[in-house]
């Protein structure tokens, strides 16, 4: 819940007059899917396929393998019901392959064991009483991704620039808050939610459209603050500092501390934890005392609350020490006979020592240009073949054009990329970058 929204920055601007346009009403072929169902429900996949409109590159054996089936709640939706072509949808088959995979649910995989280090925490500390919940469907309502955490209804956030719109009312989870709301009406008092989730974002080492979060929410009754002679939110927020100190002590073991206040729409006063660890500040964390607009419309009049949200991939890739992002969804044993089940911080051995190949790129941007849309395209043609995406120039001319350069590095984390590949993929890059958005290539 309390992780900023990383692709809500200024480069995005162009996007916002285009991202109103888009939002037309066009909904579900079968509505009843997502009307009638509930963001609680668990889900699984089967029945793997290829796509016909892959290219040819992204049919060698290091590509994930893709599902075109997800089981969600006893219903069957198929890949067409999350990727279509339609002006109002934005979910890639690069994204919908991801879909299932769960690394927070392996237990020999650095997210899981992360996951499981943190329940163990809260296990031992809080005698079993918080809910946990990992296998909630990602797909969800923009009044739950949205609305029900007082995400503004003008936040950037909400555009198509930066959210997984399977249609005007449907998106890939931003977060795990997502949840939230639901999980109070249920009764729910103490609860951790983990999950993968999606935002459209930059290609670097520490950007990656997918990744996973945890949420904890601790609900206050009067009587737990009353005979302590604090009012609700000034106990509520000593709380959640203890309890958070412990749980980076748990983590990094006895590091120094400190606390930033800071702003989120969701809580108040909100803060972020930093701890000093490999001689740098590091932020591990958001949190706060849970907004009461949001406690009322789940039924929780009289009480306060806490909650907080942290990165998985972001502490992992510091207490493993994994370099790049991109390694977390690696299936060559290289990488993953390095991790076992309750081994937290075992250090990472790298073994891959193939050099980056770069190739420039340079257009004339129209309005609807972003920086977004353009690692989406990168991304569709070479998938995890593509290690960073760069801005390297950009000026405008006396006719008011203007021309960006973008640097791309290609990079198998696993073999060496032939010039044969590599042209290849910067060919249809090209070719993807002017049919799609609509740039003209210099």
């Amino acid at each position: 819940m309390l992780i900023h929204f990383r692709g809500a920055t200024a480069r995005h601007h162009h996007f916002m007059a285009v991202a109103i346009s888009l939002v037309q009403s066009t909904l579900f072929s079968k509505p009843s899917i997502f009307l009638r169902r509930n963001a609680l429900n668990g889900f699984s996949f089967s029945i793997p396929f290829s796509s016909s409109s892959a290219q040819k590159i992204q049919s060698h054996k290091w590509r994930q393998p893709v599902v075109s089936v997800l089981e969600l709640g006893g219903v069957e939706i198929g890949k067409d019901d999350v990727v279509r072509d339609d002006p109002t949808n934005n979910v890639p088959d690069e994204i919908f392959s991801k879909l299932g995979m769960q690394l927070h649910r392996r237990d020999q995989h650095p997210i899981g064991i992360l996951k499981n280090a943190i329940y163990d925490y809260f296990d031992a500390n809080y005698s079993n009483k918080f809910d946990k919940f990992d296998d909630l469907c990602p797909i969800v309502s923009t009044k739950e991704n949205f609305d029900d955490v007082l995400v503004p209804p003008d936040h950037i956030s909400r555009s198509y620039n930066d959210t997984y719109y399977i249609d005007p009312q449907t998106v890939l989870r931003c977060h795990t808050s997502a949840h939230q709301a639901e999980l109070l009406r249920r009764g729910h008092t103490h609860f951790l939610v983990t999950g993968d989730v999606y935002r459209r974002d930059s290609i670097d080492s520490t950007h990656y459209p997918v990744f996973h979060q945890m949420e904890g929410v601790r609900v206050f009754l009067p009587g737990d603050w009353e005979a302590s002679g604090m009012d609700g939110t000034s106990y509520a927020a000593e709380d959640l500092k203890k309890c958070l100190e412990g749980l980076a002590r748990h983590l990094f073991g006895d590091v120094e501390m400190r606390w930033i206040d800071t702003y989120f729409p969701f809580t108040n006063p909100s803060f972020e934890l930093e701890i000093y660890f490999q001689e740098k500040w590091l932020e591990v964390l958001g949190c706060g005392v849970t907004e009461q607009e949001i406690l009322k419309k789940s039924g929780k009049t009289d009480n306060v609350a806490w909650a907080f949200g942290l990165g998985l991939e972001r502490l992992a890739m510091v207490l493993f020490g994994i370099p790049d992002i991109r390694l977390f969804w690696s299936t060559d044993e290289r990488f993953t006979s390095q991790f076992s089940k309750g081994q937290l911080g075992v250090k990472f051995k790298p073994f891959s020592k193939y050099p980056p190949c770069y190739k420039d790129m340079s257009f004339w941007i129209n309005e609807s240009f972003t920086e977004n849309n353009l690692c989406e395209v990168v991304r569709g043609v070479a998938g995890d073949l593509v290690e960073e995406v760069q801005l390297i120039d950009n000026f405008t001319n006396k006719k008011g054009m203007t021309s960006q350069c973008y640097r791309i590095a290609y990079r198998s984390m696993e073999r060496s990329l032939t010039d044969e590949e590599i042209n290849e993929l910067q060919w249809n890059v090209r070719e993807q970058v002017q049919s799609k958005l609509k740039v003209v290539l210099r």
